[in-house]
């Protein structure tokens, strides 16, 4: 066989591959979006372990990232409102701040955040559990109801509760940064970061958010699979990759996405 006819049949098998484990992951949170607007879902045990999920999803990571974001948003602020004044610019100083950090920088770091601590983990979790969910038979709408969308709801709600929370904590710091505890410049600042949030750009915000959050929550625990078909036969940390790997590539793209909404 010709080597490059070789090589164009390997990389047309592996883009084959990639299409159709795409194709699945989108199938899997679609019927996972289902179950969640489906009220037979919202029994009294099924809210019971989403409220414990929640807990354990936000609360450990809450402290940290606050810090983690009132530290970075303090030296960013700092390196913009110096150089914005030696180039006499002072007076977009802190819009830049609101568009590049609190549209930006903190909602992907969010993202990243609970990905990383709370919804690759997870991924780990529900691994471990495949095992006996298969012994059992468990069918795949009972699996993914019972244990993937209380912990995909969870890592939702731990990605928008943070991209909220450093957002505010950063625009709190910008104004201090620049006008300190005097309310004196409180009137233009909300002006300004009104004129920033236009009705557009709090649309694309608003769906950015959402769309990050999705990514985080489902996309590493759809590709786990279900008890009948495993992802790959991937066990411990190869889940954590696939997972990562996917829920970066879903991030970036709407990423993208947003900014071409925002900027063009």
């Amino acid at each position: 066989m010709n080597p490059a006819d070789g090589f164009a049949r390997r990389w047309a098998l592996a883009m084959q591959r990639r299409v159709r484990n795409t194709v699945q992951v989108c199938n899997d949170t679609a019927l996972l979006l289902a179950l969640a607007t489906t009220p037979g879902t919202w029994s009294a045990a099924w809210r019971a372990r989403l409220s414990q999920q929640v807990v354990s999803a936000t609360l450990p990571q809450l402290p940290w990232f606050t810090v983690l974001a009132a530290l970075i948003g303090l030296v960013l602020i700092r390196i913009v409102v110096v150089t914005a004044h030696s180039y006499g610019l002072s007076q977009f100083a802190l819009e830049m701040v609101v568009r590049v950090l609190v549209l930006e920088l903190l909602p992907l770091s969010a993202a990243l955040f609970v990905a990383l601590r709370g919804t690759l983990p997870m991924a780990s979790e529900l691994r471990r559990l495949q095992a006996r969910a298969g012994q059992l038979a468990m069918p795949l709408a009972v699996w993914l109801t019972d244990e993937v969308l209380p912990r995909a709801l969870a890592g939702m709600f731990a990605v928008m509760l943070l991209m909220a929370i450093s957002g505010v904590v950063a625009l709190v710091l910008a104004y201090l940064m620049v006008h300190g505890v005097s309310p004196w410049g409180l009137e233009a600042y909300t002006r300004m970061v009104g004129r920033v949030f236009s009705p557009a750009v709090a649309l694309v915000c608003v769906l950015k958010t959402l769309a990050f959050a999705l990514a985080v929550g489902a996309v590493p625990l759809v590709s786990v699979g279900g008890p009948a078909r495993p992802a790959h036969g991937s066990v411990g940390p190869a889940v954590e990759l696939v997972g990562l790997v996917r829920t970066t590539a879903a991030l970036l793209l709407v990423e993208v996405l947003s900014l071409v909404g925002n900027y063009y």
